[in-house]
């Protein structure tokens, strides 16, 4: 039961809740609030017969409000009558009042129409005068940019680009702005960035025409820059000299005051003649036309491309550098080759040290200095090829010059030019290389023009003449009359002669190399040496082995050679001369004349024997010995008498040798001969000999003795020039005594009378 009573409740709260839900709806509807979405859900829920009753409940809201309206106008419908009575009344006075403001209106508007006419003339008027100033004050505006834009395009016309930029700042910064929103501003302003690029394209434009000219005009920009370094050294040195002059003038005051006098006069006229050349020598700058690359630079930096341009400057000088850089295959051949090489490498430098002085950041010293490196090892790396096909010492001594040239002009505008000297030291040696080749040539022609005689004198003069070209000096020749003869022959005065022609002119090489005398003494003395020790001594070598020159003309190579030999400290004196360095500084080197004149007398001697010895061999070679003859012919045989004619005749050309050398070449031709006998006897050919041919060849011997005991050369002791044939003498009398028994029983015994008699060689000449 309260379970049902519960129930029921419960139905009645949902019930009243439904009516609470559709009385809020109905609410919402009526304030006319949307979307009623929300609302209308609201109403049909999952409730049965939810639509039925919510329309139930509008109907009754409808008849409410009905009611409502009809309670209003029935309040209201008394005066809606009353207000319509009020209005009929009045309707006939309205249509009164109508056609009297009707024709008011008339007659104002008929008598105002000449005030409005005139009003408007003066409206009119006052337009066109409130318009007329306006137009004034824009055109007071306007006129100065016209004004500007006028200037603009006329700095244009003239190619004043850089004025051209600062009156488009003007004009962009000032001016437009003002007037910014008038159509041909616009048009201006459009304008404006095309001019940059075209006054940007005509600049660009006028320095690649400047960098053409200065690539055409750098070799006579450093042609000129040259020779107004050289200038600037002959001033410096003209000066050096006149100080010099002024130090060390005399004591003596009337002499050294015309000294003075002269001095200054010489001075005087060589400041004039610098300052004649001075006017004559164009500058860069007279040269080259460099306000083009002044205005690109501003231009540019104006337009704030700065960087760009000074890039593409540097790009392009680098490509010209290298252009510049780059020799010609036949520079080596000439001089003015290597003249227009330096001359245009010179202008090119010239041109970037005047454009880093006059811009600021164009170029860097940091960039030049780069440059100058990357320049230098090109430079050195094409002498060090191109010099060495130089075969001509003058041409290399012309490239050195202008080397020096080169150098100190650079090293006049701050390039390190220190790699160059060390450079001329290289090409120093190859000079050298160059020198002792021609040198070698003229040594070969005087060798070949000589007549390897001594050289005659028929008075006083002659004879001065020698001495003043070769420095001898002889006591016992001078005693003698005329007319006379002096112990060496005619290539000796002139091998000396071009000996200090050959350091006059490897002292050309050194001079301008920024050396002390020290320095400069030592290579001329090393280079000297080179020239006796390889290039004479060579010379000297090859003339002895020629086969043309005989034992008379050996005899006056060995004469010739020590009298050169003794002129080799006159050549050192020379040289110390020439470089004010005293012989007995501790830096001071040595000639090696000595040795190389030593070593081509030992040569020429070796000769001599070697000749000697084939001279006698030639005489041996007609011998013919008739081996099986029953007896002699009571006399020595032809050959062997000429031969011994011959000998005697050659030992008297050696008189003149010193006497050790005469004595080993008779010695040396004794034993020689001695040996060719004995090898005849011992032939493997010769099968049987008879006593009359023992007796024959010992006759033959015996004159060899003869002439051996006769002193053909003075100086021996005793009889040791007959010991050469003393193994003949005692093999000969063994068979000719037949003396055997006394042989075998003396045979290794001190005193044996047969003592260089060799068994073998006895038994062989006994088996034949």
């Amino acid at each position: 039961m309260a379970r049902k009573s519960k129930s029921n409740l419960s139905e009645l709260y949902l019930e009243e809740n439904k009516d609470q839900i559709y009385e809020n709806a109905l609410a919402e509807i009526q304030s006319f609030q949307l979307p009623l979405g929300t609302t209308l859900r609201s109403v049909y829920d999952d409730q049965p017969n939810a639509h039925q009753r919510f329309m139930e409940k509008l109907d009754a809201c409808i008849r409410n409000h009905d009611r409502e309206i009809e309670k209003m106008c029935n309040f209201h419908h008394q005066g809606f009558v009353d207000a319509i009575t009020e209005l009929l009344k009045v309707r006939a006075d309205a249509e009164k009042l109508k056609v009297q403001v009707t024709d008011t209106n008339r007659r104002l508007q008929d008598a105002g129409k000449e005030v409005i006419a005139q009003t408007e003339e003066i409206i009119r008027c006052r337009v066109q005068q409130r318009n007329i100033t306006t137009v004034v004050e824009k055109l007071q505006l306007c006129l100065p940019v016209l004004e500007m834009y006028s200037k603009l395009k006329e700095q244009m016309n003239v190619k004043r680009y850089y004025s051209a930029l600062k009156t488009m700042e003007q004009l962009e910064n000032l001016y437009l702005p003002r007037v910014s929103q008038y159509r041909f501003c616009q048009i201006m302003i459009e304008n404006l960035p095309k001019l940059r690029e075209e006054i940007k394209e005509i600049s660009m434009s006028d320095l690649k025409d400047f960098l053409e000219s200065i690539r055409k005009h750098s070799d006579r920009i450093g042609e000129t820059a040259m020779k107004q370094a050289q200038q600037q050294k002959t001033f410096s040195t003209a000066l050096q000299k006149q100080n010099n002059l002024n130090y060390g003038r005399n004591m003596h005051l009337g002499r050294s005051r015309i000294l003075e006098s002269k001095n200054e006069i010489t001075l005087k006229r060589t400041f004039e003649d610098d300052d004649e050349h001075e006017e004559e020598v164009l500058t860069a700058q007279d040269l080259v036309d460099f306000s083009p690359v002044y205005r690109c630079l501003h231009i540019y930096s104006v337009l704030g491309d700065g960087e760009i341009f000074e890039n593409y400057y540097r790009k392009q000088r680098r490509k010209q550098a290298r252009l510049v850089l780059q020799p010609q295959s036949s520079m080596h051949e000439t001089v003015e080759g290597y003249r227009r090489y330096f001359s245009q490498i010179v202008g090119f430098f010239v041109v970037e040290d005047h454009i880093l002085h006059v811009t600021q950041g164009l170029v860097t010293r940091t960039y030049t200095d780069e440059l100058w490196n990357m320049a230098l090892s090109k430079i050195i790396a094409v002498l060090r090829t191109h010099s060495s096909y130089c075969s001509d010492p003058d041409l290399v001594l012309e490239l050195k010059n202008l080397i020096v040239v080169f150098a100190d002009t650079l090293q006049g505008y701050g390039f390190p030019v220190n790699r160059l000297f060390d450079l001329l030291f290289e090409i120093r040696d190859q000079y050298n290389e160059t020198l002792l080749k021609k040198w070698s040539g003229l040594f070969r022609d005087i060798f070949e023009a000589d007549n390897y005689s001594p050289i005659p004198v028929a008075n006083e003069e002659e004879y001065k003449i020698v001495i003043s070209k070769f420095p001898f000096q002889d006591p016992e020749l001078d005693k003698q009359s005329f007319p006379k003869k002096l112990p060496m022959s005619q290539s000796v005065p002139q091998i000396y002669i071009q000996v200090k022609e050959f350091i006059y002119a490897s002292l050309k090489f050194s001079e301008s190399l920024h050396r002390s005398s020290t320095e400069i003494d030592d290579m001329l003395r090393k280079s000297t040496n080179l020239l006796l020790t390889r290039t004479l001594s060579s010379c000297l070598q090859n003339l002895i082995k020629k086969p043309h020159i005989g034992l008379t003309e050996l005899v006056q190579i060995i004469i010739n050679t020590t009298h050169l030999e003794q002129a080799c400290k006159y050549l050192e004196d020379f040289i110390s001369n020439i470089t004010n360095i005293s012989q007995v500084s501790v830096h001071t080197a040595r000639l090696y004349g000595l040795s190389t004149f030593k070593d081509a007398r030992h040569a020429a001697e070796g000769e001599i024997y070697t000749k000697l010895n084939q001279k006698i061999d030639e005489f041996i070679q007609i011998a013919d010995y008739d081996w099986t003859m029953s007896e002699s012919d009571g006399r020595a045989s032809g050959y062997l008498m000429d031969l011994i004619n011959f000998l005697r005749s050659t030992f008297q050309v050696f008189t003149h040798l010193p006497g050790k050398v005469a004595q080993t070449a008779c010695m040396s031709a004794c034993q020689h001969l001695s040996t060719s006998l004995m090898q005849m006897l011992l032939d493997s050919e010769l099968k049987q000999i008879s006593m009359g041919a023992i007796q024959q060849f010992n006759l033959d011997v015996i004159q060899c003795e003869l002439f051996a005991s006769s002193e053909p050369v003075p100086g021996f002791q005793g009889d040791t020039l007959q010991l050469a044939f003393i193994d003949l003498r005692q093999l000969l009398d063994l068979f000719m005594v037949w003396d055997w028994s006394t042989y075998l029983a003396d045979y290794g015994q001190a005193t044996s009378k047969y003592l260089r008699v060799n068994p073998s060689t006895a038994l062989t000449l006994l088996e034949k």
